[in-house]
């Protein structure tokens, strides 16, 4: 019996494998014409995704978007969107910016970590720009994270929500600095800095012609400017003449007398070193032609003097003890030897600031013959001022000298008539102190020796008394100018 085929079975199976292509077709043309026709998304037709999931397990190849990736991604490019167009946040993009960092629904939330003070560098409130602090809490958050964004180091800034506000703090008066109103230049300072010693115009001290003998070198010389600075003293009255011959160089003298200078040992520059020093220390350099016009038997000019009968009759005794020479001023010789002698001095010297005589210059009444030199003392005096003056104007013409009635009566000196800048009344006699210090105050200043330091305090405190000068007889100026300064 022969049996009958079973087309039911056949036709189920190849009518089943059609109708899931003719599915699989349908589905795919549908999911075509969906996305690439109309734009339409997908999701909005397909709410479950369990749909999908299947549809993926079972073909593999089936070209169906992951829809939760694709969302994903979406947002993310609408955030670098954002980023782009607008660097500086505002309070929305801040707040859709913070919303895109959320973690999906099926992940734990992940929390970015907030910002602590210890981060946040609080900077000097002394200083004027008030963006310092913004400033530097940015950098330094860039300098720990340096792959933020400005956003995200905008937001740094900005202190938590559940901290306190940290504001800026502002200066306080504390913090500023209180600049002195004295300026510290000596010449300016106001009445509470100045010590009436230190308003005297001049405050000097002599240094005999001798102190810089024995080859004196350039540190000593400097290094005593500066002692006498620290001590007080604005000036230096220091000798360069004496007993008729010069202490620096002098071609005058090398003409007259065959030698160029006084035999004294010293070095050539002693003086450039001693004036650029002490105007380095605001102090000025007067030059001492000590003894002026006399001369005693030790000068290198005693014997050519006799010789050529360039001096007056007699001797001169004014002091005790001591006997001088006195050349003869009406010796067109020697009135011309002294002339060429001070210009020769302020031009070898231009930044000299003085050069002061002292009572030497003049003729002792109790000279032999009782003559009346004054006029020609006068005479003599005005012409050698003139022509030093023509050679340089600069210089001051000064005089240490008698009161201007004794100058006269005993010494043929009428100084008032000798066309002079400046006169500094010697008032070293005690016995008649204050007849001498009441000439002080009509002139210039008033000069003392070291045995009178005990009157300081009077001179100092009479606002009359202009200068005050200091000639230490003992022959140690340093000790008197310490004591002057330990007065004060």
């Amino acid at each position: 019996m022969s049996k009958k085929k079973d087309n039911s079975s056949r036709l189920f199976d190849s009518g089943c494998f059609v109708e899931i292509l003719i599915f699989l077709i349908i589905l795919g043309g549908s999911y075509w014409w969906f996305f690439h026709i109309n734009n339409i998304d997908f999701s909005k037709f397909v709410f479950n995704n369990s749909v999908v999931y299947w549809l993926q397990d079972k073909f593999p190849n089936l070209p169906i978007p992951n829809l939760k990736s694709e969302e994903t991604s979406t947002e993310k490019e609408t955030v670098l969107k954002s980023k782009e167009t607008d660097s500086t946040p505002t309070e929305s993009s801040q707040s859709s910016s913070s919303e895109t960092v959320k973690n999906p629904p099926d992940l734990p939330k992940i929390e970015s970590p907030s910002p602590i003070p210890a981060e946040e560098k609080i900077v000097n409130p002394v200083k004027p720009n008030n963006n310092s602090l913004e400033k530097e809490t940015v950098l330094k958050s860039k300098e720990t994270d340096p792959n933020q964004t400005e956003s995200s180091s905008s937001e740094i800034v900005k202190n938590p929500p559940d901290l306190p506000k940290i504001e800026s703090p502002s200066p306080t008066p504390a913090d500023k600095k209180i600049v002195n109103p004295v300026k510290p230049n000596n010449n300016s300072l106001n009445d509470k800095v100045l010590t009436p010693w230190d308003k005297k115009e001049i405050r000097g001290i002599y240094l005999s012609r001798y102190y810089i003998t024995n080859n004196a070198d350039e540190k000593t010389i400097r290094e005593r400017v500066r002692y006498y600075k620290k001590q007080g003293f604005n000036t230096i009255i220091h000798g360069v003449w004496g007993n008729g011959c010069t202490m620096y160089k002098s071609e005058v003298m090398q003409q007259i007398l065959g030698a160029n200078s006084c035999p004294n040992e010293f070095n050539e520059q002693w003086l450039v070193w001693l004036i650029d020093e002490a105007h380095k220390q605001g102090i000025e350099v007067h030059a001492y032609f000590e003894k002026g016009i006399k001369i005693d038997k030790n000068s290198p000019i005693f014997d050519l003097a006799i010789a050529k009968k360039w001096i007056v009759p007699g001797v001169d005794k004014t002091y005790d003890g001591i006997e001088h020479y006195v050349l003869d001023v009406e010796v067109e010789e020697v009135a011309n030897f002294f002339t060429n002698i001070l210009v020769e001095f302020v031009k070898k010297y231009p930044t000299i600031d003085a050069v002061q005589w002292d009572d030497y210059l003049g003729y002792h009444a109790e000279l032999p013959g009782k003559v009346d030199r004054t006029e020609k003392l006068t005479s003599f005096t005005k012409q050698m001022v003139t022509e030093m003056k023509k050679a340089n104007n600069s210089v001051s013409f000064d005089l240490s000298h008698h009161n201007p009635y004794w100058a006269k009566k005993y010494f043929a000196a009428d100084w008032e008539k000798w066309l002079v800048d400046r006169v500094f009344i010697q008032a070293y006699n005690e016995d008649n102190f204050q007849e001498e210090l009441n000439y002080a105050k009509q002139y210039d200043g008033i000069g003392i020796t070291d045995k009178q330091l005990h009157r300081l305090d009077e001179l100092v405190n009479n606002s009359n008394i202009k200068s005050v000068l200091v000639f230490p007889l003992s022959g140690e100026p340093e000790k008197a100018a310490n004591r002057v300064k330990s007065s004060f």
